[in-house]
């Protein structure tokens, strides 16, 4: 057998398919009421923003519609 010539902190790393942990990890601790909630609460909070901006800003975003009169300064009337 011949031998590597990486050095040592490398070496496991062209090995590590040899070894294989048969040991399943523990399950997810389930999520409490108050974790949920709290979820809940933060989206309804981002969809609440993002629907509050929409409704301000579409006037802003709709076409310009012309005066029906235009105002003039008192300066334009005695001329």
């Amino acid at each position: 057998m011949f031998r590597r010539r990486e050095s040592v902190p490398f070496s496991f790393v062209a090995e590590a398919d040899r070894f294989r942990s048969n040991v399943t990890p523990p399950p997810r601790p389930r999520s409490t009421v108050s974790e949920r909630a709290g979820r809940v609460l933060v989206g309804l909070a981002v969809v609440a923003g993002l629907v509050g901006s929409l409704l301000l800003g579409l006037p802003a975003l709709g076409p310009e519609q012309a005066p029906s009169h235009t105002q003039q300064t008192e300066a334009a009337h005695k001329r």
